[in-house]
């Protein structure tokens, strides 16, 4: 059967982008998303039109038993998911600690560290018995910091990557390859940076920072780190890496 690379947050961005390139490559792309299905068939169609195999999923990963009820249906569908990209972001903006409800708090919890585990629970005992497999996490600045305003977010990206670390000790002998990927700096992406700043706001970065300055990191060009990673030998694997455009100043930096 045709291996499938399934990403679990497929937008415009990093998300589908990656899908897109590992379809490339010869995998049956499997892109999910919470909402919006028009973009999501738009992203499929994408794929399908340059002759490659795609499948797209509508999943909440909040949701009980979405994630396990995909991994099953993927896994007897579509063929065994070789490659899995977790890419769901948990950010919700700058909040004082007083203007972050516990259900905000939770919900970014739930997002960026329940689901991952959920995930890797449903598909690590089938990459286990096959004796391979890969889960590239996406990740942020604030898995590394924490900063005024980010208590939801560096909680669940810093519980995220303490998660990964676990999952690598007990999976990486076992033949699973878990790597942790920090973005740091913004995404040239519409479906995230674009829809948190405002479309005019958006634009004016990309003019001042993207496009030929290369001061935004460009999601086709992420996608290419992430097939590195999964076509590693396991002799020279990679846990964590971090991305940023040239003029960016590093996390720890700042």
């Amino acid at each position: 059967m045709t291996p499938v690379c399934l990403v679990i947050g497929a937008g415009a961005g990093i998300g589908g982008t990656v899908a897109r390139r590992f379809a490339r490559e010869g995998y049956h792309a499997v892109l999910c998303r919470r909402s919006n299905r028009a973009g999501l068939d738009a992203l499929v169609d994408g794929i399908q039109r340059e002759g490659h195999a795609a499948t797209g999923f509508l999943v909440n990963a909040v949701e009980p038993d979405s994630l396990e009820t995909l991994v099953t249906t993927v896994e007897a569908d579509i063929g065994p998911v070789e490659v899995a990209v977790y890419n769901l972001g948990a950010q919700i903006g700058d909040r004082a600690l007083t203007d972050t409800s516990l259900k905000a708090f939770e919900t970014g919890w739930r997002i960026g560290t329940f689901g991952l585990f959920r995930l890797a629970t449903a598909l690590f005992p089938r990459m286990q018995a096959r004796g391979k497999g890969t889960l590239l996490v996406t990740s942020s600045t604030a898995a590394m910091r924490g900063n005024a305003g980010q208590h939801s977010h560096a909680a669940a990206m810093g519980g995220r990557r303490m998660l990964c670390q676990s999952l690598n000790a007990e999976f990486a002998a076992k033949g699973i390859h878990v790597a942790h990927i920090v973005i740091d700096g913004p995404v040239d992406a519409p479906d995230t940076l674009g829809k948190m700043l405002g479309a005019e706001a958006f634009q004016a970065l990309r003019e001042a920072r993207g496009f030929e300055h290369d001061g935004l990191l460009l999601p086709e060009h992420v996608a290419e780190t992430y097939l590195h990673l999964a076509r590693q030998h396991r002799s020279t694997w990679t846990f964590e890496l971090d991305l940023r455009a040239y003029s960016d100043r590093a996390w720890w930096n700042h």
